[in-house]
């Protein structure tokens, strides 16, 4: 915690993080929540996780060039900025839709995958800024510990507060999370404000085309980011897809009410945190190498898990050990990115890099809703929205065989 108080740009930067991803977690349960007070038709709750990951699919290249470009810090609070102003529209379209669950609301279902869309871009705009703002604010060998902080503030804030936080919220009254969503990103577009750096000149500027060519030509000389940066895109696509219909499974198969399924999710939460405090211990101990496997072995063990149970604690426990493992796998990627890729090309390395690593999330929400769609009929109901588990355990496995063989750090 010293840099914490040593350090007033990095508590600045960290308590926008916190603040941000405190709404994030909200928003991460009431979002699906509502879809299924629209919705039970699995497809159309994909629709809304796919819609809001796609700008990392259509966005994450340009925006690099940009992060590069501009003032990252401003860039970050006028982020923060729109995505209030878009969940209060969401808070107007619930008032649209009358008394919920609500009968005919197909269009509202569209409305709100809009909505989850354009929120979803302006956080393209953000996290790519923040995490190309990081090295500037701190030394490079205090990247694993901020970067350690970092990730244990975002889970107890965006896995441990924010989901059941959400779900007493949406038992209260459904708009209410989403006005507690709004006021975390007003609070911490305010915190980026107060955050005071010298800005390095950014050099004379090129064509659009010819800043972003540099940015791939540099990733695709160096072998190690740009198979972390693939490797990542096929574990977000396998998680997005148990987790998009996720909140059925909860439902429907462990039989938990709003308040219930934000209380499980905080079982992800302390994974996350203890993930955060103890990764990099684990790292120093066993070195960057030996990690990486370790958490690629350790990947298809909670999917299976779940897969197979029907315990909330059971599968409490599995989130516990996901998150635990996703943290150790970020925190050595992160920081070696970080690290190695130059301050001109952070933001455009960092933006190529989540387009390969998060652009396949949209891909693995539309396999989640085609999973249950095409199984449930010959399969049953709660089989199919047990598959995705099932597929994300083999995929893992796969994964963690070429990480073995081609992974070198």
């Amino acid at each position: 915690m010293n840099l914490l108080r040593t350090n007033r740009n990095y508590r600045l930067l960290f308590s926008a993080s916190s603040i941000s991803n405190l709404g994030d977690g909200i928003a991460a349960m009431a979002f699906p929540w509502l879809a299924t007070l629209l919705s039970r038709d699995p497809m159309a709750i994909a629709m809304v996780a796919m819609a809001s990951r796609l700008p990392w699919l259509f966005f994450s290249l340009p925006v690099g060039v940009l992060t590069d470009r501009l003032d990252r810090r401003l860039l970050m609070v006028q982020a923060d900025i729109f995505r209030v102003i878009l969940t209060l529209g969401v808070i107007a379209l619930i008032f649209s839709a009358g008394p919920l669950p609500a009968a005919n609301s197909a269009h509202l279902i569209w409305l709100l995958a809009g909505a989850a869309f354009l929120i979803g871009t302006a956080e393209v705009f953000r996290d790519n800024a923040a995490q190309t703002m990081l090295p500037s604010v701190v030394h490079k060998d205090q990247l694993e510990t901020a970067n350690g902080q970092m990730w244990s503030a975002e889970q107890i804030a965006g896995s441990f507060i924010g989901p059941p936080l959400a779900g007493f919220l949406i038992a209260y009254w459904v708009p209410l999370p989403f006005g507690i969503n709004a006021l975390a990103f007003a609070l911490s577009a305010w915190a980026l404000w107060c955050v005071s750096i010298t800005r390095v000149a950014p050099p004379v500027r090129r064509k659009f085309m010819t800043e972003m060519m540099e940015g791939l030509r540099w990733m695709w000389a160096h072998k190690v980011i740009l198979r972390f940066a693939l490797m990542l895109g096929l574990l977000n696509a396998f998680a997005t897809m148990t987790i998009t219909v996720f909140v059925l499974f909860s439902q429907e198969v462990l039989h938990l009410n709003a308040t219930q399924h934000g209380l499980l999710m905080t079982a992800g939460a302390f994974g996350g945190v203890a993930g955060g405090l103890l990764c990099p211990k684990i790292i120093n101990r066993l070195g960057a190498q030996r990690s990486i496997h370790l958490a690629l072995a350790l990947f298809p063990l909670p999917a299976l898990i779940i897969f197979f149970t029907a315990s909330p604690l059971i599968a409490a426990i599995a989130l516990f050990a996901e998150m635990f493992v996703a943290i150790l796998w970020n925190v050595v990627t992160v920081s070696y990115r970080q690290r190695f890729i130059p301050d001109a090309l952070l933001g455009r390395v960092n933006a190529i890099y989540r387009f390969f690593g998060w652009g396949m999330m949209p891909l693995g929400a539309l396999a989640a809703g085609l999973v249950v769609e095409f199984a449930e009929p010959g399969l049953g109901r709660e089989f199919a929205l047990r598959l995705s588990w099932c597929i994300a355990a083999l995929g893992y496995a796969i994964m963690f065989v070429y990480g073995l063989f081609r992974l070198k750090i």
